[in-house]
């Protein structure tokens, strides 16, 4: 494992008045000590069972690597229903350790099952999924640890329809389900129907789950290394565990972040220079956003926390956003991502054309240019005293992978130590739910739904037609 994290762009040595002072930082110590200290404290106890996914897992990695073996040859695609959690982790490790254009390759190349994430309700999507492939060769993987996701479980009720319609009794052999259990809708239906199933453990939520068999089952049916994630996440945790910021860089980024959201940069950008790492950001968006944004603190306090996550990605909106970055409100801090040895690269060939501007990139590769802009673009913008830091790792496989993903989770537990409040609850989620079952006529829910008939009207006047 080699990651790294360099915050000179960050400090007001490099950014004059914008950056941050040593003073502040060494101020600031024991708030990252006690944040360290609570995390710590919490390992393994209940929501933090994150923790734990690294270290007691082998039963489970070593039942997932055979079922995956089984699935490998009994179907064509593998489709994973989930939302949230369930969804952005399997597609950002699948996205950054596979082939780009994996599902394109013919089954001589690729090995292994077409995959693919059923992430939304929208309708279009679902019958185009459908358009290209045959249910009766395709295994579905349920994922909700309360078992009542409204949006997972209709796709569960729509595609068990659709089995059953076409191989009756042995549809349930379509179907795999990763819930809690001890509770919920899903292992009773999963109990029923015989299907095979792994458990989410009980402190494990969804946005800190991929580590768990929400993550590695889809990981393993495709042919990641799933044990190398964990050795990667292992590697990192005891990395992590020093107080001390000079070696723990998640507790230096989250400390970081403190002090600027402190400072009013309420945005966080972040901006990965591969594609393999697009959908990280993705992840990381909800991991960040729905463990801080929170009205109140631990102890009551009304305190509307929080950092509104931004996802770019180099050097594509280098072309779209970095305009706003540099010369925008001094209200962001940019995360970069840098890899610095890719799975491949191509050589720009010489200008044989008459244009002699183009003179300067021939005989250049690709992987020089993609990180020259990073360094390009990091430049200008710390020139123009805009914060911002690097996290680079050498290559992208599974051990950095499952390093950089625990790293994040730490980061965040450490950030919701740091203010105060309940990284692992989600209220505002709730009520959006809540309303929605209302709407639907869901039993139980009937005070919330007469609470919305009694609603004030919208006014034609602020329509406009």
């Amino acid at each position: 494992m080699s990651i790294r994290l360099n915050y000179n762009n960050m400090m007001e040595q490099v950014l004059g008045a914008n950056g941050i002072t040593d003073k502040q930082l060494t101020d600031l110590i024991p708030l990252a000590k006690a944040a360290h200290k609570g995390v710590e404290e919490g390992r393994g106890k209940a929501m933090q069972g994150w923790m734990d996914s690294p270290y007691d897992q082998a039963d489970v990695v070593e039942r997932i690597n055979k079922v995956a073996k089984r699935v490998q040859t009994k179907c064509d695609a593998f489709v994973v229903l989930g939302i949230g959690g369930s969804a952005l982790g399997p597609i950002a490790v699948f996205t950054a350790l596979k082939h780009l254009y994996y599902n394109e390759l013919p089954q001589k190349t690729r090995k292994y099952p077409r995959f693919y994430v059923l992430d939304n309700v929208d309708p279009d999507k679902m019958n185009a999924l459908f358009d290209i492939i045959d249910v009766d060769n395709t295994i579905f993987n349920v994922i909700t640890k309360s078992g009542a996701t409204s949006e997972t479980m209709s796709q569960y009720l729509i595609v068990m329809d659709m089995l059953t319609a076409k191989l009756g009794r042995k549809a349930r052999e379509h179907i795999i389900a990763t819930t809690s259990e001890s509770k919920g809708n899903l292992i009773k239906l999963a109990h029923d129907e015989g299907f095979e199933t792994f458990y989410i453990p009980d402190g494990v939520g969804g946005r800190f789950s991929e580590l768990s068999p929400v993550g590695l089952l889809p990981a393993a049916v495709v042919g990641i290394d799933i044990a190398e994630l964990l050795a990667g996440a292992k590697e990192m945790d005891e990395r992590c565990k020093s107080d001390d910021i000079a070696q723990n860089p998640a507790l230096a980024m989250s400390l970081l972040q403190y002090i600027e959201i402190n400072n009013g940069k309420n945005i966080g950008v972040m901006m990965p220079y591969s594609d393999r790492l697009k959908y990280i950001a993705d992840w990381y968006a909800q991991l960040w956003a729905e463990s801080l944004g929170k009205e109140v603190s631990r102890d009551g306090k009304t305190v509307n926390a929080g950092q509104t996550p931004v996802k770019a990605l180099g050097v594509t909106d280098q072309h779209s956003q970095v305009q706003l970055y540099n010369e925008g409100p001094f209200d962001k801090v940019i995360t970069f991502l840098e890899v610095e040895h890719f799975a491949s690269d191509i050589t720009i060939p010489e200008n044989t054309s008459s244009i002699r501007g183009l003179d300067f990139l021939s005989g250049h590769t690709m992987a020089e240019l993609i990180n020259t802009e990073l360094y390009a673009t990091r430049y200008n913008l710390t020139r123009r005293g805009r914060a911002n830091y690097t996290i680079t790792m050498d290559a992208v496989n599974e051990r950095n992978i499952g390093a950089l993903l625990y790293m994040f989770q730490l980061q965040t537990a450490y950030a919701g130590e740091m203010f105060n409040v309940d990284a692992y609850n989600q209220p505002g989620v709730e009520g959006g739910k809540n309303a929605a079952y209302a709407l639907f006529g869901r039993e139980g829910y009937e005070a919330k739904a007469a609470e919305m008939k009694a609603a004030p009207a919208d006014s034609d006047k602020y329509i406009v037609k």
